[in-house]
Protein backbone atom coordinates (compact mmCIF):
# COMPACT_ATOMS: atom_id res chain seq x y z
CA UNK A 1 0.00 0.00 0.00
CA UNK A 2 1.47 3.61 -1.14
CA UNK A 3 1.82 5.54 1.50
CA UNK A 4 0.37 9.34 1.28
CA UNK A 5 1.97 12.17 3.96
CA UNK A 6 -0.44 15.02 4.06
CA UNK A 7 1.60 16.91 7.07
CA UNK A 8 4.48 18.91 5.33
CA UNK A 9 7.30 20.01 7.41
CA UNK A 10 9.89 22.69 6.20
CA UNK A 11 9.91 23.99 2.53
CA UNK A 12 12.77 26.10 1.05
CA UNK A 13 13.58 26.46 -2.25
CA UNK A 14 13.01 22.97 -4.21
CA UNK A 15 12.93 21.05 -1.44
CA UNK A 16 10.54 19.77 0.90
CA UNK A 17 11.52 18.03 4.49
CA UNK A 18 8.57 15.22 5.80
CA UNK A 19 9.26 14.20 9.68
CA UNK A 20 7.84 10.59 10.98
CA UNK A 21 8.18 8.61 7.78
CA UNK A 22 9.32 4.64 7.68
CA UNK A 23 9.93 2.20 4.82
CA UNK A 24 11.07 4.33 2.31
CA UNK A 25 14.58 4.29 0.33
CA UNK A 26 17.14 6.79 -1.41
CA UNK A 27 16.09 8.16 -4.70
CA UNK A 28 12.50 6.74 -4.08
CA UNK A 29 10.27 8.66 -6.81
CA UNK A 30 7.42 10.55 -5.04
CA UNK A 31 4.60 12.68 -6.20
CA UNK A 32 3.58 16.11 -4.58
CA UNK A 33 -0.05 17.28 -5.41
CA UNK A 34 -1.48 20.40 -4.78
CA UNK A 35 -4.84 22.25 -5.87
CA UNK A 36 -3.27 23.54 -8.49
CA UNK A 37 -0.69 21.59 -9.72
CA UNK A 38 1.05 17.72 -9.33
CA UNK A 39 4.67 18.02 -9.02
CA UNK A 40 7.48 14.78 -9.41
CA UNK A 41 10.02 14.48 -6.72
CA UNK A 42 12.91 12.06 -5.54
CA UNK A 43 14.27 11.28 -2.13
CA UNK A 44 17.33 12.81 -2.01
CA UNK A 45 18.45 12.72 2.10
CA UNK A 46 17.58 10.80 4.80
CA UNK A 47 17.91 11.56 8.33
CA UNK A 48 16.69 9.02 10.98
CA UNK A 49 12.98 9.79 10.11
CA UNK A 50 12.99 12.52 8.00
CA UNK A 51 13.08 12.49 4.83
CA UNK A 52 14.19 15.50 2.19
CA UNK A 53 12.57 15.25 -1.00
CA UNK A 54 14.02 17.21 -4.54
CA UNK A 55 10.88 18.21 -6.40
CA UNK A 56 11.54 18.63 -10.23
CA UNK A 57 9.58 22.23 -10.52
CA UNK A 58 8.75 25.34 -8.66
CA UNK A 59 7.56 24.86 -5.28
CA UNK A 60 5.63 28.35 -5.49
CA UNK A 61 2.08 27.71 -4.04
CA UNK A 62 3.04 24.57 -2.25
CA UNK A 63 2.92 25.08 1.45
CA UNK A 64 2.74 22.05 4.58
CA UNK A 65 -1.47 22.64 4.59
CA UNK A 66 -2.30 22.87 1.50
CA UNK A 67 -0.40 19.66 -0.38
CA UNK A 68 0.14 15.96 -0.15
CA UNK A 69 3.11 13.57 -1.03
CA UNK A 70 2.75 9.90 -2.47
CA UNK A 71 5.92 7.62 -1.83
CA UNK A 72 5.71 5.48 -4.96
CA UNK A 73 8.18 2.83 -3.63
CA UNK A 74 9.90 2.34 -7.02
CA UNK A 75 13.17 4.20 -7.96
CA UNK A 76 12.86 6.87 -11.15
CA UNK A 77 11.96 4.92 -14.17
CA UNK A 78 11.47 5.01 -17.65
CA UNK A 79 9.09 3.13 -20.40
CA UNK A 80 11.23 2.06 -22.99
CA UNK A 81 11.16 0.31 -26.45
CA UNK A 82 11.86 1.14 -29.96
CA UNK A 83 9.16 3.69 -30.84
CA UNK A 84 11.20 6.28 -28.92
CA UNK A 85 13.66 6.48 -32.15
CA UNK A 86 12.54 10.16 -33.76
CA UNK A 87 10.97 11.37 -30.26
CA UNK A 88 11.32 13.95 -28.19
CA UNK A 89 11.48 13.81 -24.00
CA UNK A 90 11.79 16.43 -21.91
CA UNK A 91 14.81 16.23 -19.11
CA UNK A 92 12.48 13.65 -17.06
CA UNK A 93 11.55 11.47 -19.85
CA UNK A 94 7.88 12.63 -20.52
CA UNK A 95 7.17 13.39 -24.33
CA UNK A 96 6.62 16.95 -25.12
CA UNK A 97 6.41 16.61 -29.07
CA UNK A 98 2.61 15.82 -28.56
CA UNK A 99 2.74 12.16 -29.98
CA UNK A 100 1.53 10.77 -27.18
CA UNK A 101 3.00 8.55 -24.35
CA UNK A 102 5.43 5.20 -24.59
CA UNK A 103 3.88 2.39 -23.86
CA UNK A 104 6.04 -0.67 -22.98
CA UNK A 105 6.08 -3.77 -20.26
CA UNK A 106 9.28 -3.07 -19.52
CA UNK A 107 10.18 0.43 -17.46
CA UNK A 108 14.10 0.55 -16.28
CA UNK A 109 15.94 2.34 -13.66
CA UNK A 110 17.42 5.66 -14.85
CA UNK A 111 20.83 5.10 -12.55
CA UNK A 112 21.63 1.87 -14.93
CA UNK A 113 22.44 -1.63 -13.83
CA UNK A 114 26.04 -2.62 -12.94
CA UNK A 115 28.26 -4.13 -15.79
CA UNK A 116 30.47 -6.55 -14.78
CA UNK A 117 34.14 -5.16 -15.81
CA UNK A 118 35.09 -8.79 -16.44
CA UNK A 119 32.19 -8.72 -19.30
CA UNK A 120 33.17 -5.54 -21.12
CA UNK A 121 35.06 -5.65 -24.56
CA UNK A 122 37.87 -3.42 -24.81
CA UNK A 123 36.87 -0.95 -27.88
CA UNK A 124 38.88 -1.31 -30.92
CA UNK A 125 36.93 -0.49 -34.25
CA UNK A 126 37.90 3.05 -35.66
CA UNK A 127 34.97 5.30 -36.56
CA UNK A 128 34.94 7.59 -39.51
CA UNK A 129 33.73 11.19 -38.29
CA UNK A 130 35.11 12.38 -41.94
CA UNK A 131 36.86 15.34 -39.97
CA UNK A 132 40.77 14.87 -40.55
CA UNK A 133 41.89 17.07 -37.45
CA UNK A 134 40.14 14.36 -35.36
CA UNK A 135 40.45 11.01 -37.77
CA UNK A 136 43.64 11.03 -38.60
CA UNK A 137 45.08 13.04 -35.05
CA UNK A 138 42.53 11.64 -32.08
CA UNK A 139 40.63 9.03 -33.40
CA UNK A 140 37.65 7.99 -32.27
CA UNK A 141 36.87 4.08 -31.27
CA UNK A 142 33.42 2.38 -30.94
CA UNK A 143 32.62 1.80 -27.07
CA UNK A 144 35.10 5.09 -26.32
CA UNK A 145 34.18 7.85 -24.03
CA UNK A 146 35.56 10.91 -25.67
CA UNK A 147 34.84 14.30 -24.57
CA UNK A 148 35.19 17.77 -26.67
CA UNK A 149 36.42 20.43 -24.32
CA UNK A 150 35.49 24.37 -25.81
CA UNK A 151 34.19 27.58 -24.30
CA UNK A 152 31.82 29.82 -24.61
CA UNK A 153 30.87 31.28 -28.08
CA UNK A 154 33.04 28.72 -29.98
CA UNK A 155 31.51 26.44 -32.68
CA UNK A 156 30.99 22.95 -30.28
CA UNK A 157 27.61 22.89 -31.73
CA UNK A 158 28.13 22.73 -35.35
CA UNK A 159 31.02 19.83 -34.25
CA UNK A 160 29.24 17.62 -32.81
CA UNK A 161 26.00 17.90 -35.67
CA UNK A 162 28.97 17.41 -38.09
CA UNK A 163 30.18 14.21 -36.33
CA UNK A 164 26.34 12.99 -36.23
CA UNK A 165 25.99 13.49 -39.52
CA UNK A 166 29.12 11.67 -41.20
CA UNK A 167 30.04 9.39 -38.33
CA UNK A 168 30.28 5.52 -39.39
CA UNK A 169 32.28 2.64 -38.55
CA UNK A 170 34.50 1.76 -41.33
CA UNK A 171 34.04 -2.14 -42.50
CA UNK A 172 30.60 -1.95 -41.25
CA UNK A 173 29.47 1.07 -43.35
CA UNK A 174 25.70 -0.42 -43.50
CA UNK A 175 25.51 0.19 -39.83
CA UNK A 176 24.22 2.73 -39.04
CA UNK A 177 24.21 4.72 -35.49
CA UNK A 178 21.18 5.36 -33.33
CA UNK A 179 21.84 9.22 -31.87
CA UNK A 180 20.80 9.93 -28.31
CA UNK A 181 21.24 13.72 -28.05
CA UNK A 182 20.93 15.04 -24.73
CA UNK A 183 20.59 18.98 -24.32
CA UNK A 184 21.25 19.89 -20.24
CA UNK A 185 20.23 23.71 -19.84
CA UNK A 186 20.23 24.85 -22.89
CA UNK A 187 18.53 27.69 -24.77
CA UNK A 188 16.28 26.90 -27.01
CA UNK A 189 17.76 28.04 -30.23
CA UNK A 190 20.56 25.60 -29.41
CA UNK A 191 18.21 22.40 -29.17
CA UNK A 192 16.29 24.01 -32.05
CA UNK A 193 19.35 23.75 -34.18
CA UNK A 194 20.14 19.92 -33.70
CA UNK A 195 16.94 19.19 -34.41
CA UNK A 196 17.16 21.26 -37.52
CA UNK A 197 20.23 19.34 -38.33
CA UNK A 198 18.99 16.39 -37.59
CA UNK A 199 15.58 16.65 -40.12
CA UNK A 200 18.23 18.31 -42.93
CA UNK A 201 20.81 14.94 -42.93
CA UNK A 202 17.83 12.56 -42.63
CA UNK A 203 18.93 10.87 -39.36
CA UNK A 204 16.23 12.34 -37.36
CA UNK A 205 13.54 8.97 -37.56
CA UNK A 206 16.78 7.72 -35.61
CA UNK A 207 17.35 10.08 -33.19
CA UNK A 208 16.24 10.19 -29.57
CA UNK A 209 16.35 13.96 -27.78
CA UNK A 210 16.42 14.54 -24.10
CA UNK A 211 15.96 18.16 -23.45
CA UNK A 212 16.12 20.59 -20.14
CA UNK A 213 15.78 23.73 -21.65
CA UNK A 214 17.69 26.83 -19.64
CA UNK A 215 14.15 27.96 -17.85
CA UNK A 216 13.40 24.38 -16.98
CA UNK A 217 14.16 23.02 -13.30
CA UNK A 218 17.26 22.68 -12.56
CA UNK A 219 16.24 19.44 -11.08
CA UNK A 220 15.65 18.34 -14.38
CA UNK A 221 19.42 18.96 -15.53
CA UNK A 222 20.96 15.92 -13.04
CA UNK A 223 17.87 13.79 -14.39
CA UNK A 224 18.06 14.39 -18.08
CA UNK A 225 21.87 12.38 -18.74
CA UNK A 226 20.87 9.68 -16.72
CA UNK A 227 17.13 9.14 -18.69
CA UNK A 228 19.78 9.28 -22.18
CA UNK A 229 22.04 6.68 -20.91
CA UNK A 230 19.34 4.39 -19.80
CA UNK A 231 17.54 4.77 -23.62
CA UNK A 232 20.77 4.35 -24.75
CA UNK A 233 21.59 0.99 -22.90
CA UNK A 234 18.45 -0.16 -24.44
CA UNK A 235 18.80 0.45 -27.48
CA UNK A 236 22.95 -0.64 -27.49
CA UNK A 237 22.51 -3.98 -25.39
CA UNK A 238 18.89 -5.35 -25.84
CA UNK A 239 18.26 -4.26 -29.43
CA UNK A 240 21.99 -4.36 -30.71
CA UNK A 241 22.48 -1.08 -31.96
CA UNK A 242 25.56 0.75 -32.43
CA UNK A 243 24.45 3.76 -30.22
CA UNK A 244 25.99 7.58 -30.33
CA UNK A 245 25.41 9.65 -27.40
CA UNK A 246 25.93 13.42 -27.62
CA UNK A 247 25.26 15.64 -24.47
CA UNK A 248 25.67 19.51 -23.88
CA UNK A 249 26.77 20.73 -22.26
CA UNK A 250 28.13 18.76 -19.00
CA UNK A 251 28.92 22.08 -17.38
CA UNK A 252 25.18 23.05 -16.87
CA UNK A 253 25.42 20.01 -14.91
CA UNK A 254 27.73 20.35 -12.91
CA UNK A 255 26.95 23.99 -11.95
CA UNK A 256 23.31 22.12 -11.14
CA UNK A 257 25.11 19.45 -8.86
CA UNK A 258 26.37 22.92 -7.34
CA UNK A 259 23.39 24.75 -6.65
CA UNK A 260 21.45 21.90 -5.68
CA UNK A 261 24.37 20.63 -3.07
CA UNK A 262 24.42 24.18 -1.99
CA UNK A 263 20.78 23.47 -1.08
CA UNK A 264 20.87 20.62 0.26
CA UNK A 265 23.45 22.49 2.93
CA UNK A 266 26.69 20.00 1.98
CA UNK A 267 29.81 20.79 2.76
CA UNK A 268 31.65 22.21 -0.37
CA UNK A 269 34.87 21.19 -2.08
CA UNK A 270 37.06 22.96 -4.66
CA UNK A 271 35.07 26.07 -6.00
CA UNK A 272 31.75 24.97 -4.63
CA UNK A 273 31.33 22.22 -6.28
CA UNK A 274 30.37 19.16 -4.05
CA UNK A 275 33.03 16.51 -2.98
CA UNK A 276 31.38 13.80 -4.56
CA UNK A 277 31.24 15.35 -7.93
CA UNK A 278 33.79 12.96 -9.34
CA UNK A 279 32.22 9.76 -8.41
CA UNK A 280 28.79 11.65 -10.28
CA UNK A 281 30.78 12.30 -13.36
CA UNK A 282 32.36 8.64 -13.34
CA UNK A 283 28.46 7.16 -13.14
CA UNK A 284 27.87 9.06 -16.54
CA UNK A 285 30.55 8.45 -18.25
CA UNK A 286 31.52 4.74 -17.34
CA UNK A 287 27.72 3.56 -18.68
CA UNK A 288 29.72 4.17 -22.77
CA UNK A 289 31.58 1.02 -23.61
CA UNK A 290 30.44 -2.55 -25.17
CA UNK A 291 29.45 -5.81 -23.38
CA UNK A 292 30.35 -9.42 -24.19
CA UNK A 293 27.17 -11.53 -26.05
CA UNK A 294 25.92 -8.21 -27.02
CA UNK A 295 26.23 -6.95 -30.83
CA UNK A 296 25.52 -3.29 -29.94
CA UNK A 297 27.97 -0.54 -28.50
CA UNK A 298 27.21 3.05 -26.67
CA UNK A 299 29.68 5.86 -27.70
CA UNK A 300 29.49 8.72 -26.04
CA UNK A 301 30.73 12.52 -26.67
CA UNK A 302 29.99 14.52 -23.78
CA UNK A 303 30.36 18.63 -24.85
CA UNK A 304 31.47 21.19 -21.98
CA UNK A 305 32.19 24.43 -21.78
CA UNK A 306 35.23 25.58 -19.80
CA UNK A 307 34.49 28.74 -18.07
CA UNK A 308 37.37 31.24 -18.99
CA UNK A 309 38.65 28.46 -21.05
CA UNK A 310 40.60 27.36 -18.14
CA UNK A 311 41.41 23.23 -18.72
CA UNK A 312 41.99 23.37 -14.74
CA UNK A 313 38.60 23.99 -13.72
CA UNK A 314 37.05 21.39 -11.98
CA UNK A 315 34.83 20.23 -14.34
CA UNK A 316 36.78 19.33 -17.67
CA UNK A 317 39.33 18.36 -14.78
CA UNK A 318 37.87 15.69 -13.16
CA UNK A 319 36.29 14.65 -16.38
CA UNK A 320 40.22 14.35 -17.84
CA UNK A 321 40.68 11.63 -15.63
CA UNK A 322 37.64 9.88 -16.19
CA UNK A 323 37.27 9.53 -19.98
CA UNK A 324 39.98 8.31 -22.46
CA UNK A 325 41.24 11.48 -24.37
CA UNK A 326 39.42 14.52 -25.10
CA UNK A 327 39.48 16.74 -28.02
CA UNK A 328 40.29 20.37 -27.45
CA UNK A 329 38.49 23.49 -29.53
CA UNK A 330 41.12 26.47 -29.93
CA UNK A 331 39.87 29.78 -29.78
CA UNK A 332 42.86 31.54 -31.65
CA UNK A 333 42.20 28.89 -34.48
CA UNK A 334 38.55 30.28 -34.00
CA UNK A 335 39.23 33.63 -34.16
CA UNK A 336 41.63 32.74 -37.72
CA UNK A 337 38.58 31.93 -39.34
CA UNK A 338 39.57 28.22 -38.86
CA UNK A 339 37.11 25.57 -38.46
CA UNK A 340 36.95 23.05 -37.12
CA UNK A 341 39.10 24.82 -34.77
CA UNK A 342 40.92 21.77 -33.09
CA UNK A 343 43.88 22.23 -31.12
CA UNK A 344 45.83 19.16 -32.08
CA UNK A 345 48.40 19.85 -29.23
CA UNK A 346 46.28 19.15 -25.61
CA UNK A 347 43.83 16.87 -27.82
CA UNK A 348 44.30 13.08 -27.24
CA UNK A 349 42.47 9.64 -27.99
CA UNK A 350 43.59 6.98 -25.36
CA UNK A 351 42.34 4.19 -27.01
CA UNK A 352 43.48 5.58 -30.55
CA UNK A 353 47.01 3.32 -30.72
CA UNK A 354 44.36 0.27 -30.60
CA UNK A 355 41.82 1.25 -33.48
CA UNK A 356 44.29 1.99 -36.25
CA UNK A 357 46.92 0.60 -38.32
CA UNK A 358 47.04 -2.25 -40.67
CA UNK A 359 43.47 -3.97 -40.15
CA UNK A 360 41.74 -0.73 -39.21
CA UNK A 361 42.92 2.22 -41.28
CA UNK A 362 46.12 2.15 -42.72
CA UNK A 363 49.79 0.83 -41.74
CA UNK A 364 50.83 4.71 -42.17
CA UNK A 365 48.28 6.32 -39.75
CA UNK A 366 50.32 5.94 -36.43
CA UNK A 367 53.63 6.96 -37.97
CA UNK A 368 51.88 10.19 -39.75
CA UNK A 369 50.37 11.12 -37.04
CA UNK A 370 53.52 11.40 -34.88
CA UNK A 371 55.04 12.97 -37.22
CA UNK A 372 52.46 15.83 -37.98
CA UNK A 373 52.20 16.13 -33.99
CA UNK A 374 56.35 16.28 -33.41
CA UNK A 375 56.01 19.45 -36.38
CA UNK A 376 53.28 20.94 -35.07
CA UNK A 377 54.74 21.53 -31.71
CA UNK A 378 58.07 22.41 -33.44
CA UNK A 379 55.78 25.20 -35.47
CA UNK A 380 54.92 26.65 -32.32
CA UNK A 381 58.73 26.83 -31.13
CA UNK A 382 59.66 28.56 -34.41
CA UNK A 383 56.41 30.89 -34.52
CA UNK A 384 57.35 32.31 -30.93
CA UNK A 385 61.16 32.63 -31.92
CA UNK A 386 59.78 34.97 -35.44
CA UNK A 387 58.01 37.16 -32.91
CA UNK A 388 61.17 37.98 -30.66
CA UNK A 389 63.92 38.38 -34.17
CA UNK A 390 61.38 38.65 -36.82
CA UNK A 391 60.91 35.87 -39.38
CA UNK A 392 63.42 37.81 -42.10
CA UNK A 393 65.72 36.14 -39.64
CA UNK A 394 65.08 32.66 -39.18
CA UNK A 395 67.21 29.92 -40.96
CA UNK A 396 65.48 28.41 -43.99
CA UNK A 397 64.33 24.76 -42.09
CA UNK A 398 62.73 27.19 -39.49
CA UNK A 399 60.90 29.12 -42.36
CA UNK A 400 59.88 25.67 -43.63
CA UNK A 401 58.57 25.27 -40.58
CA UNK A 402 56.38 28.31 -40.52
CA UNK A 403 55.16 27.42 -44.00
CA UNK A 404 53.94 23.97 -43.13
CA UNK A 405 52.37 25.25 -39.97
CA UNK A 406 50.04 27.50 -42.12
CA UNK A 407 49.87 25.00 -44.68
CA UNK A 408 48.75 22.58 -41.80
CA UNK A 409 46.15 24.67 -40.55
CA UNK A 410 44.32 26.22 -43.02
CA UNK A 411 44.57 22.75 -45.69
CA UNK A 412 44.07 19.48 -42.54
CA UNK A 413 42.84 21.17 -39.99
CA UNK A 414 40.17 23.44 -41.67
CA UNK A 415 37.12 21.89 -43.46
CA UNK A 416 33.71 23.00 -44.93
CA UNK A 417 31.39 22.00 -42.35
CA UNK A 418 29.92 19.56 -44.98
CA UNK A 419 33.26 18.07 -45.89
CA UNK A 420 33.32 14.45 -44.88
CA UNK A 421 36.85 13.11 -45.72
CA UNK A 422 37.64 9.46 -45.85
CA UNK A 423 41.06 8.45 -44.23
CA UNK A 424 42.65 7.60 -46.42
CA UNK A 425 41.93 11.35 -48.30
CA UNK A 426 43.41 12.24 -45.13
CA UNK A 427 46.16 10.21 -44.82
CA UNK A 428 47.29 10.88 -48.14
CA UNK A 429 46.79 14.60 -47.68
CA UNK A 430 48.59 14.69 -44.13
CA UNK A 431 51.82 13.15 -46.48
CA UNK A 432 51.83 16.03 -49.49
CA UNK A 433 51.96 18.31 -46.08
CA UNK A 434 54.75 16.79 -44.98
CA UNK A 435 56.85 17.13 -47.97
CA UNK A 436 57.36 20.72 -47.08
CA UNK A 437 59.69 19.72 -44.55
CA UNK A 438 63.29 18.89 -44.51
CA UNK A 439 63.46 15.50 -45.18
CA UNK A 440 66.22 14.52 -42.37
CA UNK A 441 63.47 15.98 -39.63
CA UNK A 442 60.94 13.57 -40.69
CA UNK A 443 62.60 11.32 -37.91
CA UNK A 444 58.86 9.52 -36.53
CA UNK A 445 58.47 7.93 -39.96
CA UNK A 446 59.42 4.32 -40.46
CA UNK A 447 61.97 4.54 -43.41
CA UNK A 448 60.45 1.78 -45.18
CA UNK A 449 56.93 3.74 -44.91
CA UNK A 450 59.06 7.04 -46.48
CA UNK A 451 59.74 5.22 -49.44
CA UNK A 452 56.25 3.73 -49.47
CA UNK A 453 54.38 7.01 -49.18
CA UNK A 454 56.82 9.69 -49.53
CA UNK A 455 57.38 9.53 -53.89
Amino acid sequence: MLKEYTKLGKIESSLIEIDEVSDIFFGEVVKVQTRENNYLGQVVKIIGNTAVIQVFGDTTGVSGKNSKVSFSAKPFELPLSEEILGRKFNGVGEPIDGLGQIYSLNSYNINGRPINPVSRVYPRNFIQTGISSIDCLTTLIRGQKLPIFSGAGMPHNKLAAQIVRQAKIIGDENQDFSIVFAAIGVKHDEALYFENEFRNSGVLGNVVMYINYADDPIMERVIVPKCALTAAEFLAFEKGKHVLVIMTDITSYGEALREISSMREEVPSRKGYPGYMYSDLASIYERAGMIEDSEGSLTLIPILTMPNDDITHPIPDLTGYITEGQITLSRELMQQDIYPNINILPSLSRLMKDGIGEGFTRDDHQSIANQLFASYSKVQEVRDLAQIIGADDLSESDKKYLEFGNEFENKFIKQDLYDNRSIFDTLNLAWDLIRILPKEDLDRIDPELKNKYLK
